[in-house]
């Protein structure tokens, strides 16, 4: 039985003697290049870690093997693949102070004050995961409320979303925040009835406390980055999307993968054009470290998110009189980017979630094939949410991938619901009609806003049900997938997403021998069942990645 050597030399040394072998005695389930479910029970893997054939039953393996390796019977499945998640974010979630399972208020109070006393040496309180729709608080929280958990150092939490931070006044103050304080471009300061600020500043305006928070280490970073790397090895998921890479968190996967410790594959995006140049120069990277590692994309932001009503909207928000969200870029400055960062072959992937954000984005991609006819572009709009139904086939006129994400629908239906309203529900998770219309889906988590477990995602999207089985027939049922549809949007379409579907994200011959050991089929399992999937193994260009024994 080979190991998966830690010491970053060791590792190195042993994927250089990396020789032919055989994954033997399975019970594989897999995909083919149709999207059809195959069946196999072996996986020959060649010198480089990759697939060399699928062994079906009464198939006779090589007379010589360098190794081989008898899963005793057990289910082996194509690695999961990520389309949207934030790798940084999931590891500092994982170390700081998290609200996610906070289900009232006064059960976030209580969290923040016992993470304070037991962090008593931190300067300040950071963290995040917070949601009021989960709190039924029919508003935002307070700088007040969060003084009355902790009032003697600063605190800042990031919402669920990613897209508002709650501040105590001891945050505040040390930010210079008062009431004459300006809501940026693209952010909006919330505001109580005197005119002084609540506490929850959205979307930009949460860039008002940067100078204050201090800056984690370079000892922090490798400390998230492994937390993450072992969360997602964990659930099964082999490759990644990472959606605002900027340049420190480069630096740690160049650190990782020059030492031996990068295990997950990474697809990164960078946080604007300026840091993909600043990373990679005029144009993406090459593939770093046998196919683990590549900056080859940008990512821009439209608009904001439903939850903290910063969704660019085209008629106000149903909830919110007079509210239609928040723009982050005009059209020009749009275009502008994408025309630069096109014509030093970056791809991009541009969060919409709102259908005036959404119109925006493909309007400029409308431009932007027109001006860069012919090449490969795989425009992605991250999320594609809330869109106008008339706009919904322009998806595939230009081949765009919708890059969304299952669980939000099932988390967010009753918001959406009460934010939109009934009349723009129709073009809202709209993934069948994405795939009826000739575009492109990949599905991911947007770990850590979601649980990034692919499993949970998987049944949503054929279900549109959440894990109460609610509610029950689906949510706008018309738009589920097929229970393959969803696996392939998972696996072999997220890496074709990330322009990486020559190299993984399908157990084929010539493709990274990337898989997951589980306890159970999940072709035949319930979609209870399949939410409740535990990942054995991990394996990673034929080589076990996770657990580390």
């Amino acid at each position: 039985m080979r190991r998966w050597w830690l010491a970053g030399v060791a590792l190195m040394a042993a994927q250089a003697a990396h020789a032919d072998g055989l994954v033997d005695n399975v019970a594989g389930v897999a995909l083919d290049a149709q999207g059809r479910v195959v069946r196999f029970t072996g996986i020959l893997i060649d010198g480089e870690g990759k697939v060399v054939r699928l062994l079906a039953k009464g198939d006779k393996p090589p007379r010589k093997l360098d190794w081989r390796t008898d899963m005793a019977g057990r289910v082996v499945m194509p690695g999961m693949v990520d389309a949207h998640g934030h790798v940084m974010a999931l590891g500092f979630r994982g170390l700081e102070l998290n609200l996610a399972k906070t289900r009232s208020l006064a059960d976030a109070q209580e969290a923040i004050r016992a993470y304070a006393r037991a962090n008593a040496n931190r300067q300040w309180i950071t963290g995040g995961g917070w949601n009021q729709e989960a709190w039924a608080l029919g508003r935002f929280p307070t700088s007040a409320e969060l003084d009355a958990a902790v009032g003697d150092k600063p605190v800042l939490l990031e919402r669920a979303d990613g897209h508002a931070v709650w501040a105590n006044s001891a945050a505040m103050k040390a930010a210079g925040i008062t009431a004459k304080s300006v809501s940026p471009a693209g952010g909006r300061i919330e505001l109580l009835p005197n005119g002084q600020p609540s506490g929850v500043f959205v979307d930009s305006a949460a860039s008002l406390f940067e100078k204050g928070v201090p800056k984690p280490s370079p000892r922090e970073r490798n400390a998230a980055f492994l937390k993450a790397q072992d969360t997602l090895l964990s659930n099964g998921i082999t490759a990644t999307a990472d959606m605002g890479v900027s340049v420190d968190d480069w630096l740690v996967y160049r650190r990782m993968g020059d030492i031996g410790q990068l295990r997950v594959r990474i697809m990164g995006y960078a946080a604007g054009l300026e840091p993909a140049l600043a990373i990679a120069g005029n144009g993406p990277t090459g593939w770093l470290y046998g196919d683990r590692l590549r900056l080859g994309g940008v990512k821009l932001y439209a608009d904001g998110a439903l939850g903290s009503r910063g969704a660019w909207l085209k008629e106000p928000y149903a909830d919110a009189a007079g509210q239609r969200g928040l723009s982050f870029i005009g059209d020009t400055t749009l275009l502008n980017l994408m025309s630069r960062g096109t014509m030093d072959g970056f791809q991009f992937a541009i969060h919409a979630i709102g259908d005036r954000a959404n119109r925006q984005v493909l309007d400029a991609i409308d431009e932007m094939a027109s001006s860069f006819k012919g090449g490969d572009r795989r425009w992605r709009i991250e999320h594609a949410q809330v869109i106008d139904p008339a706009d919904l086939p322009r998806l595939g006129r230009n081949g765009i991938v919708a890059s969304m994400q299952p669980t939000h629908a099932t988390g967010d239906r009753t918001m959406a619901e009460a934010r939109l309203g009934p009349a723009r529900l129709t073009g809202a998770y709209a993934w069948a009609t994405v795939l009826k219309d000739g575009g492109r889906l990949a599905f991911g988590s947007d770990y850590p806003v979601e649980d990034p477990n692919p499993f949970v995602g998987w049944a949503a999207a054929f279900t549109r049900e959440d894990g109460q089985g609610q509610p029950p027939g689906g949510w706008r049922p018309e738009e589920r997938v097929t229970r393959e549809q969803a696996w392939k949007a998972f696996t072999a379409d997220a890496a074709y997403a990330g322009f990486a579907d020559d190299r993984f994200g399908a157990l084929l011959p010539g493709k990274r021998a990337d898989f997951i050991v589980v306890d159970r089929d999940p072709v035949t399992a319930t979609p209870a069942e399949l939410r409740t999937t535990r990942v054995i193994e991990t394996w990673v260009g034929g080589y076990k990645a996770w657990p580390q024994k």
